[in-house]
């Protein structure tokens, strides 16, 4: 039977001009880019294919990425919920202890603390100057913030408001090198004066005595003096303790309370008849 595989040329000259031609494709190929369109071509027409072939890892790929997020949802949500079992616990015994500290303080004529006004914030930008440590937050003038305002977190003490703009403010934060704040130890009721030091991580106390009473451990809190910020707010702990003799003063690092690396939400805090005259003078402006 004569089949249409043993007409024309035989095998070996079939392999030999499929090879020679195959050299001469190559060499067009690599050398002159003679095909570059056709590649192109190709791949969009091969694509869709690579897609598809694609897809079920990829459907995989986000189902396992949904189911994780899923578990991760749930995990924190179960963290949350305990923590605000223990929160509510603590708030509880924080009404009682403020009552009774008001009752105390009425029989010994001391007048009573009233509570601080306060509102959220929001945080706009950070400074990118490497020797500075501000941010800018979306309260103002309007808003009625006031130069030298204390700024806390969830944590502790973030800092005071340096600059006020109309709708946002500069704040500049406890681990600036120019930022100084007088502290308290919560164990002994010790002062100190704790400075930044440029790092956000980091502060120091300045001018410790060696004999002083200060351990490793130990929280800082702000004392009230200077009237800047209200007393009792977590500032820092101590992270280490140098009594080098043939130094003046001990060398005192501390680490603050605040994340200030990782700063979202800041609360603002308004002292008794702070930023009145602001608030007067912006709803002024509005009315006009």
């Amino acid at each position: 039977m004569d089949t249409i595989f043993t007409r024309g040329p035989s095998l070996n000259n079939r392999l030999a001009l499929a090879i020679v031609l195959s050299a001469i494709l190559i060499f067009v190929d690599h050398k002159l880019d003679g095909f570059k369109s056709t590649r192109v071509y190709l791949n969009s027409l091969v694509s869709p294919l690579q897609y598809l072939a694609n897809l079920p890892s990829v459907l995989l790929s986000e189902s396992a990425d949904r189911l994780t997020s899923h578990q991760a949802l749930l995990d924190e949500n179960e963290e949350l919920s305990s923590e605000v079992l223990v929160m509510r616990e603590k708030l509880q015994r924080f009404d009682s202890l403020v009552e009774e500290n008001n009752r105390l303080r009425n029989l010994l004529n001391v007048p009573v603390r009233e509570a601080l006004r306060r509102q959220a914030a929001e945080l706009m930008a950070v400074d990118k100057n490497p020797f500075s440590q501000q941010v800018l937050i979306n309260k103002g003038a309007l808003d009625g913030v006031y130069l030298s305002q204390p700024v806390i977190d969830d944590q502790g003490i973030v800092g005071q408001v340096m600059e006020v703009g109309t709708t946002n403010s500069r704040v500049l934060l406890v681990a600036d090198v120019t930022h100084a704040i007088p502290v308290r130890s919560l164990r002994n009721d010790i002062r100190f004066i704790a400075t930044g030091s440029g790092s956000l991580n980091e502060m120091y106390l300045e001018h410790v005595p060696h004999s002083v009473d200060i351990e490793v451990g130990d929280v800082l809190v702000s004392s009230g003096l200077g009237e800047v910020f209200p007393q009792g707010y977590p500032v820092a702990t101590v992270k280490s303790v140098t009594r080098d003799e043939s130094r003046p003063f001990a060398q005192v690092s501390v680490t603050p309370m605040a994340k200030l690396d990782r700063l979202n939400h800041l609360l603002l805090l308004w002292l008794a008849g702070e930023g009145q005259d602001e608030i007067l003078d912006a709803n002024a402006s509005e009315e006009e």
